[in-house]
């Protein structure tokens, strides 16, 4: 049968330099996508009062008289007939880490999706960035990008992008403090212990943990028959099935118990988690998790899908 799926723009595992060119190549793209998107988000949000995601750690208080007017908080405080002073130590304590994953499993497209699945990464991350950036929000990406706020913080988490040498699995965490929010985008498709191994004590350091994991169509509906031969492109590894479609039952149900293992245990620990997609707009899920982040439910699509 003819191909469904490819890695876009394949390239050895091991020429990091060429994959990170590429990288470099797609970045741009995904920003002017991303704000395009952004700024659809919020056009929909136009005229509503909602609470920004830093008020779930910020206190606020009413002003008093005699205080300081530079303590004032006027975003907060032009939302109602009140004045707000921010106790600083709350403000300087929370950030939102974002993070989206850069392995080559990553790069994956089959016919049935509109983008890679790191495409789509870049797009949602970014867009997110500059949605929270607009809130003044303080943004960091682990390992990328310092924590900053800063109204361009998109274009700079683009460009640290570019710049950033090409690693593998869940970032580093260590220079992440309690009292952040931290946002993981990525196809996770590692076994749920594992990746919990490295999440459980991040929840038990006080982060709240949001969880998007990145799917292509064909990796959930498995469209394969007849003689297959499927690339693992991490290790570069070959499998061929005679017959794809007599493994179609098993492989969809395997894939979907990892999912749900993942889901049960993030969510366990307090965090959120969602999937996403390449077929659905990318929208679906930067609303989600910025709904997420302000502390309300997402509302789930396509069977629980965003």
């Amino acid at each position: 049968m003819a191909s469904i799926g490819q890695i876009v723009n394949p390239t050895p595992g091991s020429d990091a330099l060429s994959r990170a060119r590429q990288r470099a190549a797609l970045v741009p793209d995904c920003l002017v996508e991303a704000k395009r998107i952004a700024n659809t988000v919020i056009a929909g949000w136009h005229g509503r009062r909602k609470r920004g995601i830093g008020e779930n750690f910020w206190q606020f208080r009413p002003y008093t008289e005699g205080e300081s007017l530079s303590r004032i908080d006027w975003r907060r405080s032009a939302r109602d007939d009140h004045t707000y002073v921010r106790e600083r130590e709350w403000e300087a304590a929370h950030t939102i880490w974002l993070w989206c994953d850069m392995s080559p499993s990553m790069m994956y497209k089959s016919s049935y999706g509109s983008v890679s699945k790191e495409s789509r990464a870049l797009v949602v991350m970014l867009a997110l960035a500059e949605i929270l950036a607009r809130s003044g929000e303080r943004i960091g990406c682990p390992g990328i990008m310092e924590p900053a706020s800063a109204r361009n913080a998109a274009e700079r988490l683009a460009a640290a992008l570019m710049h950033t040498p090409l690693t593998g699995g869940l970032p580093e965490t260590a220079m992440i403090r309690g009292w952040s929010d931290l946002v993981l985008i990525g196809d996770f498709l590692d076994d749920a212990p594992a990746i919990m191994e490295r999440l459980g004590p991040l929840a038990r350091r006080g982060l709240r943990g949001h969880v998007v994991e990145i799917a292509d169509p064909a990796e959930e509906i498995f469209p394969y028959s007849g003689r297959t031969e499927f690339t693992d492109p991490e290790s570069g590894a070959k499998l061929i099935s005679g017959r794809a479609e007599h493994i179609r039952d098993a492989y969809r149900n395997a894939y979907l118990a990892r999912r749900d293992s993942l889901g049960q245990s993030l969510r366990h620990l307090g965090w959120t988690f969602a999937t996403h997609r390449t077929d659905h707009l990318a929208s679906e899920a930067l609303v989600a998790v910025h709904m997420y982040l302000s502390g309300m439910p997402a509302k789930a699509t396509h069977g629980g899908q965003l």
